[in-house]
């Protein structure tokens, strides 16, 4: 008699007693945050209570809990597969709104760290260098986030990481309860490894759930879109509650939505392909992303993400306070200057995603990185006190150029690497950019300080971009946008990229290994499909 299939929640009692201990443990944190009014929500001068102790331990057992119940049993690995995920036309377009909607939570979070700054260093007596740490802090932990939680995805699959990252969301809502500098240090760190999971594990789903002939524009559109949306709904949730009850309030306004997140992972299937074994059951270490035939791209895309990264955490940072400095009255404010970002942002990514599906994905990038490139020359060649109008459109073409390339970098990678190793690479493109935030800045802030100013910064931070587009031209991977294998994807891989193609239907029933073996099925298993011979 075959053994029963796995299921996507191993032990679902365990986890939802998690999720409840982990919520009980902010709510407590919220209720003496409400507690607080009295105080004007300065919870400065109140230190750390027994009471709030013993709720960061539920909330830390709370997430062990449901950590360990997603974690499928080792005698797993010889039982069928999973019950197939309805992926019909209806269940493909849920499953990206619900990844678009987790997307835009992630955005949020690094988005608020510079709404709460302001206040959190009234609220603590911190002179800017001191709360500076904070999104220093917070950003670290994104660079930890994206390579423990990439490595995760190929381990433990990526749902299962997906809903990890929702539950380390949860529990560091707890951020606007803290009532130190040094404990809201802690939390952020937590909070940005959450963050930093969850967006190449959302890439490597989408890429094994969606069709290639239509996946690519999506993945472009959705990276472009929810990082504006993710900035438009805490720059939002700030002007209506700031006013009203100071910075805290800001974290646990996102709980809500944290909790919707969690409530609709019924909804968020684990990929055919990883279900189907085109994982295998002894994984492949992350050292083969330094490996042939994987090398060249590793370095083409760590190159790119390293480039972006200068220039968006390191030059783009200073670019409000050196525009303001240099226009008097008529100054551009940063607030205006985000706002256009946010805005440009919508067009660029719409142009990038149908150039990259409809001419080159290669091409795209260096299209994007050449535009980003050029904004910067002219930068150095306008200097802060150049024509103004010239000034600002070259500051508009550098905010395009660079919401293009983030919206490329994410989707291409999860294509051009195999299954087995697809998370593994997101998070490590993922780290490698964000990596920008930890030494941009005041890399920047030298540059700055040298004769030329912002001319000699700009010129600098160009040549890297500059590179990095002539090594995606030159030695960069071409994705698979339509059926077919690509040379180190395993023909496991491109029958289910096949059956994505042209099958509406579930996918994955078609996969159930052997009620025998391992759940890695034989060629025989296979279905014919139009990329496989008939004879």
């Amino acid at each position: 008699m075959p053994a029963p299939p796995t299921s996507l929640i191993p032990r679902p009692v365990a986890f939802w007693s998690g999720v409840a201990l982990t919520f009980a443990g902010v709510a407590e944190h919220l209720w003496m945050y409400i507690d607080s009014a009295h105080m004007d929500f300065d919870m400065s001068s109140m230190g750390m209570t027994p009471l709030m102790w013993e709720a960061m331990v539920a909330i830390v057992v709370g997430v062990l809990i449901s950590g360990f119940a997603l974690i499928q049993p080792t005698a797993a690995a010889d039982r069928p597969a999973p019950p197939p995920a309805q992926l019909t036309t209806g269940g493909r377009r849920r499953l990206v709104a619900i990844l678009s909607f987790a997307l835009m939570v992630d955005q949020m979070k690094p988005a608020t760290l510079a709404f709460v700054s302001p206040g959190m260093r009234e609220e603590f007596h911190l002179s800017a260098s001191e709360v500076a740490w904070l999104p220093t802090v917070a950003l670290t932990g994104t660079v930890i986030g994206s390579l423990v939680w990439g490595r995760a995805a190929d381990r433990i699959g990526r749902r299962a990481t997906i809903l990890i990252s929702s539950l380390l969301f949860l529990g560091t809502t707890v951020c606007g309860a803290m009532p130190t500098f040094s404990g809201n240090l802690i939390m952020c760190a937590l909070m940005g490894m959450a963050a930093g999971g969850m967006l190449p594990v959302v890439y490597a789903l989408m890429t094994e759930s969606l069709p290639p002939g239509r996946r690519a524009a999506i993945m472009v559109l959705q990276a472009g879109l929810t990082t504006t949306g993710g900035y438009m709904a805490a720059s939002g949730l700030a002007a209506l509650l700031l006013p009203v009850a100071g910075w805290r309030l800001l974290w646990f306004a996102q709980l809500p939505l944290v909790l919707v997140l969690i409530a609709l992972n019924r909804w968020i299937p684990e990929s055919a392909a990883f279900t189907a074994g085109a994982v295998k059951p002894e994984p492949v270490p992350a050292s083969a992303l330094f490996q042939r035939p994987q090398r060249a791209k590793t370095l083409v895309i760590s190159g790119y993400a390293l480039a972006w990264g200068l220039i968006y955490w390191g030059f783009i940072t200073f670019l409000p306070s050196l525009l303001e400095d240099s226009s008097g009255e008529g100054g551009m404010s940063a607030a205006t200057l985000l706002f256009i970002s946010s805005l440009l942002s919508i067009p660029a990514c719409a142009v990038a995603a149908w150039m990259y599906t409809r001419w080159s994905a290669k091409g795209t990038m260096v299209v994007y990185g050449a535009l980003t490139v050029t904004a910067l020359l002219a930068l150095a060649a306008i200097g802060t006190h150049g024509s103004r109008p010239l000034l600002l459109t070259a500051v508009m073409v550098l905010f395009a150029g660079t919401a293009g390339v983030i919206a490329l970098l994410g989707p291409y990678t999860a294509e051009v690497y195999p299954t087995a190793i697809r998370g593994t690479a997101g998070g490590w493109a993922a780290a490698v950019g964000k990596s920008g935030g930890a030494f941009g800045p005041p890399l920047i802030a030298v540059l700055l300080s040298a004769p030329g100013g912002m001319r000699t910064a700009a010129l600098l931070v160009a040549l890297p971009m500059a590179l990095a587009a002539i090594a995606v031209a030159v030695r960069g991977s071409s994705p698979q946008t339509k059926p077919g294998p690509l040379s180190d994807h395993s023909p496991l891989e491109a029958e289910l990229d096949a059956l994505l193609e042209s099958e509406p239907a579930p996918v994955t029933e078609r996969f159930a290994a052997p009620d025998h073996g391992p759940r890695t099925p034989s060629a025989a298993t296979l279905p014919a499909s139009p990329t496989r011979s008939q004879s």
